[in-house]
């Protein structure tokens, strides 16, 4: 896989001045678009989007430099405007095109390679789960996408739940862990960059059909499922793993990710340098 990694970073360095497409990515790197941007993120520490736009200013810095005129580059790198583009540049470099035009001032952002590291490797445990058709049932909220730290949002929405959703829900619970699930679905676009939001459900896993008006149900088809389980402090053990699982396991595994909600479960009434939860991921074999 790192191997077609590296290919779609040489295609993206000779195609720097064109769009390039999600079709294009998929057919490259065999995944969908949204998965291996997915991935990119969590590997690299930014997202694609702002990979290539770097790539791109740092191109035009260099020809900056070497003479070229900012009007030039502004359109050749896919700018609408003069403005848009010096705004733009002097965000990433601190100074105004013409500015580095004038007095040579060279920044670079180099392009990215993907290689295998085994100093420092980190050991995941996870098992491959066929799971029959089951429901998710409870209470859901949109809430802001954030990657580290508890989230606000996910607090204030377990707060809202009655004692009457409560005693409804646990009625229904017939599937492991029997205990309450975060399911995340719904991403908006530019979630890999931490912007956006995400629908956020708090329920159980059942076989049965939700009766009531009060709760939601969201249901998934049979599937397989990686089960990665954690302990550790929480949150932070937790959203490690979720980091893991694509900068590490994906990459390395004979699987991908389906477009289903991501799944959590954690014991609260762990010591809280310790706790344990489990991230249940859909995926199939490539």
């Amino acid at each position: 896989m790192l191997q077609k990694f590296n290919q779609l970073m040489d295609y993206i360095e000779t195609h720097l001045t064109e769009n390039i497409s999600g079709e294009t990515i998929s057919q490259i790197v065999g995944l969908s678009d949204y998965h291996f941007r997915r991935m990119f993120s969590y590997m690299a520490g930014m997202s694609l989007t702002e990979y290539i736009k770097n790539r791109r200013l740092s191109c035009a810095n260099a020809e900056l430099v070497n003479g070229a005129k900012v009007t030039d580059i502004a359109f050749k790198y896919g700018y609408q405007s003069v403005d848009g583009f010096s705004r733009a540049f002097r965000e990433w470099s601190g100074f105004l095109p013409s500015e580095v035009a004038k007095n040579k001032i060279q920044k670079t952002f180099p392009k990215f390679s993907f290689f295998i590291d085994i100093k420092g490797g980190i050991s995941m445990e996870f098992k491959i789960e066929q799971k029959a058709k089951f429901n998710l049932v409870g209470v859901t909220k949109r809430v802001p996408i954030q990657f580290e730290g508890e989230n606000n949002a996910i607090i204030e929405l377990a707060q809202t739940i009655t004692e009457q959703q409560r005693t409804e829900m646990h009625e229904l619970s017939d599937l492991y862990p029997h205990q309450v699930l975060n399911a995340s679905y719904h991403f908006d676009e530019g979630h890999l960059e931490g912007k956006g939001n995400l629908t956020h459900m708090i329920g159980f896993a059942t076989t049965k059909e939700n009766p009531y008006d009060d709760l939601e149900q969201i249901t998934l088809e049979a599937n397989t499922w990686a089960i990665f389980p954690n302990r550790g402090p929480f949150p932070a053990t937790l959203q490690q793993t979720y980091a893991n699982i694509y900068a590490q396991w994906l990459p390395s595994s004979n699987y991908e990710l389906l477009n289903e909600p991501m799944i959590s479960f954690t014991r609260y009434d762990d010591p809280a340098d310790n706790v344990y939860s489990e991230v249940w991921v859909a995926v199939k074999e490539k």
